[in-house]
């Protein structure tokens, strides 16, 4: 039997019968491109109003709030005008629930890189005894609710003496298991097995490894985990909430629940005498988005390129 090429379609098949393979971009038609563009622009809306009102609420004034178009333009000078009266709330403590909000999601962030990063790349460079059972554990810890973990967390710390502390708030959102089991996956999928052979044979040892090759190779990783730590930690309501009792520790969301239980527009049964109104706690929500967006548009390309990791491999 002669060797030769396949052709696109055998002779005897009759014309009807056979179709030409196209490719995905061939077979999405005008309608179907007009659906997909309408629910993306949809979805667009349903999730960025919120936003753009949240934005532009503190540009007016409570009565414009509620009677005015939702997303119209107020003043700009209002803007000052409100941040001058969320200092009025307790001598300007927001400032200082702002600043612990910082130390606690950079503190948390070191501490969680400083395991997360070593821990995942000795599970993925090496068989350590119970790896299966570490990585079956750090899984399991995932899934748990954070609610679950917080009364032993919240014994554990008033047996160190630590609560009512940063670092009760600190040490326990350090514990990040899915930055050790990302980057896990990261380094068993992604480090060059031959340049670490290689560098083994001149003699490096593995923490020369890591910190040569492993850690230079992990920016998408990096980039990741900052992100998603910092926040989780910037957010973090419950766990503040359960072991901050002064409010000179507050950080930003507990801060904000207390002051929106002493404002008056939202609970007119409270005796505060205090100029805080929806406008003035938008402006508050503003400060406490901000950072998570300018995180975000700085670590976007690294979070893009972390998260398609190992979706292909070479």
């Amino acid at each position: 039997m002669q060797r030769g090429t396949l052709s696109a379609s055998p002779s005897w098949w009759p014309r009807q019968w056979y179709r030409r393979p196209t490719s995905a971009s061939n077979t999405i038609g005008p309608v179907s491109t007009l659906i997909r563009f309408f629910a993306l622009l949809l979805l667009g809306i349903f999730f960025g109003l919120p936003l753009v009102w949240l934005i532009l609420a503190p540009t007016k004034t409570d009565v414009q709030l509620t009677q005015n178009f939702p997303l119209a333009l107020g003043s700009l000078t209002k803007i000052g005008e409100d941040w001058q009266n969320l200092l009025s709330f307790d001598d300007g403590v927001i400032i200082q629930w702002s600043i612990n909000s910082v130390l606690y999601a950079v503190a948390t962030l070191i501490l969680a890189l400083a395991v997360a990063l070593p821990a995942g790349y000795a599970l993925a460079t090496s068989r350590p005894k119970g790896r299966n059972i570490i990585l079956s554990l750090t899984l399991v810890t995932m899934l748990l609710p954070i609610s679950a973990l917080v009364l032993p967390l919240f014994l554990e710390m008033n047996l160190v003496q630590l609560v009512n502390t940063p670092w009760s708030v600190i040490l326990p959102a350090a514990f990040f298991p899915f930055g050790v089991y990302l980057a896990f996956i990261y380094y068993a999928v992604s480090l060059p097995k031959d340049l670490l052979a290689a560098a083994r044979i001149d003699g490096a040892n593995e923490w020369q490894l890591f910190w040569n090759i492993g850690l230079p190779l992990s920016r998408p990783l990096l980039g990741l985990l900052v992100f998603l730590n910092f926040t989780a930690t910037w957010t973090n309501y419950f766990l503040p909430f359960v072991m901050l009792q002064d409010t000179s520790v507050y950080n930003l969301p507990v801060g904000l629940q207390a002051l929106i239980a002493g404002t008056t527009a939202l609970h007119p049964g409270t005796s505060s005498n205090i100029p805080i109104h929806r406008a003035e706690l938008a402006l508050a929500g503003v400060l406490m988005v901000l950072p998570v967006a300018i995180v975000f548009l700085f670590s976007q390309r690294f979070v893009t390129s972390g998260v398609l990791t190992g979706s292909v491999k070479d």
